[in-house]
């Protein structure tokens, strides 16, 4: 088709945008309207069958009324019957940037901000798309179009999924386009469901993390083998530099059973934006601890990643570079000092018994275990100060002594002296059985 033409008097082409396996996408300008549009013509293949096209009609009326930021808006469907031929269009937004490929192609591995940013992009529009019943069927690169500001506009939405319900003997010559972002029930033949898409980001997301494609295949029959049978990569094998909880991510969305997968996209939108937010939540306040502000125009460098549990993501423990590093460990040929839990230099005692205060300047010593620790034990020598009394009693009547606040606690028995309230109540208790004796003498005759 001339690029000249004009559509039903109304849509006239102005120059050929890019091609598919299913059409061929135009610059138009809607005289009507007077604005710029982008117009997809498909394929003369595709629209000979009557039923696709009554498919892919329906599927182009509900994706019409599909209004998201991150799917590309349908102005318009239609056909336009020439002397030769009919020609059937869709009307389209026209979204100015490029398609991630293009940008995949570029860059990759592109920065692990940029990719988790895009991805939730990806994941909101084709998750509004999976809760009103819609499947793409056909996620790739090529269809996602990102804007200069980096705002993600999903596109080729119905013509994939139209064609696998009507023609499956057309798979392998137009749907096959794309193999390598296949879901593994999408190899076999099975009717693709929104796992298939999520499957798919997974793939995507793979790609833009390390610049490169999961399976390879010299055929679009060996690249549907390996969707289906060889080992899931992950993608730290590629690029090391990615987190492991992102990687962990990836590898989830692209498991082999469907059921393993997060079940729709709106939930991996949901994973993704959690995720960006601890990070960065906890990067940031690491970054800025009190007393160990971070450098000016130092970043700051995740220890450890965020960890997915079911009870939801664990935020990285983030430090600036060099900065609030634990000390490092002493050589192993200094036993002693690494085990040794006496302080580095005298501290002032101060006894817990009230009423006797501490000699001014004044140091515990170094003391055996045996005074250190027993209720019985002297004052420390030449320092006046008594040993601290006991803290705790527990429920068998031994007592507790703690010594600072992190030596080791030992029980010991005190001595209290005779109880004479117990005796006195031992005494009474004797002579009320004596009284009772004479009683229970007179019971016993009177009865025999």
């Amino acid at each position: 088709m001339p690029a000249e033409a004009v559509l039903n008097q109304r849509y006239e082409l102005i120059a050929q945008q890019g091609s598919g396996g299913m059409s061929v996408i135009y610059r138009a300008v809607d005289r009507l309207l007077g604005r710029t549009v982008a117009i997809k013509v498909l394929r003369p293949s595709l629209t000979s069958d009557p039923a696709f096209l009554e498919k892919f009609q329906q599927e182009a009326r509900s994706i019409a009324n599909l209004t998201h930021p991150n799917i590309v808006t349908v102005y318009d469907v239609g056909r336009d019957v020439g002397a030769k031929d009919v020609t059937h269009y869709i009307v389209m937004e026209m979204v100015d940037g490029q398609d991630l490929k293009k940008i995949i192609k570029a860059g990759a591995p592109l920065p692990v901000d940029r990719v988790i940013d895009l991805s939730i992009q990806i994941a909101a529009g084709l998750g509004y798309a999976h809760r009103s019943g819609l499947v793409h069927a056909d996620v790739k690169p090529q269809n996602i179009l990102v804007t200069p500001t980096d705002v993600v506009k999903v596109t080729d939405f119905g013509i994939a999924q139209a064609l696998t319900d009507t023609q499956p003997q057309q798979r392998v010559d137009v749907v096959w386009g794309s193999p390598h972002y296949f879901a593994p029930e999408q190899a076999r033949g099975e009717q693709p469901g929104p796992a298939a898409d999520v499957y798919a980001i997974g793939i995507v997301m793979f790609e833009m993390l390390t610049g490169r494609l999961p399976y390879s295949g010299a055929s679009q029959q060996e690249l549907a083998l390996a969707h289906i049978k060889e080992r899931i990569p992950m993608v730290t094998e590629f690029n090391p530099t990615v987190p492991e909880a992102l990687a962990k991510i990836v590898f989830k969305l692209m498991s082999k059973e469907p059921g393993a997968r997060y079940r729709m996209a709106g939930q991996l939108e949901q994973i993704l934006t959690e995720y960006r937010d601890k990070s960065r939540e906890y990067t940031v306040r690491n970054a800025n601890m009190p007393g160990m502000p971070a450098a000016p125009g130092l970043p700051t460098v995740p220890s450890t990643p965020p960890v997915i549990t079911p009870g939801g993501i664990q935020p990285p423990q983030s430090r600036p570079p060099g900065v609030g590093l634990p000390p490092a460990a002493p050589p192993a040929s200094e036993p002693t000092a690494r085990f040794s839990a006496a302080p580095a230099a005298p501290q002032p005692y101060h006894p817990r018994q009230p009423g006797i205060p501490a000699a001014p300047g004044a140091t515990t010593p170094p003391q055996p275990l045996e005074q250190r620790y027993s209720v019985n034990a002297p004052a420390a020598a030449g320092s006046g100060v008594p040993m601290p009394p006991a803290v705790a009693r527990g429920d068998s009547g031994a007592f507790a002594v703690q010594y600072g606040n992190s030596q080791p606690i030992r029980e010991y028995e005190e001595d209290e002296g005779p109880d004479y309230v117990t005796i006195a109540l031992a005494v009474l208790a004797i002579i009320a059985v004596l009284g009772l004796c004479p009683l229970y003498l007179a019971v016993l005759s009177a009865r025999f």
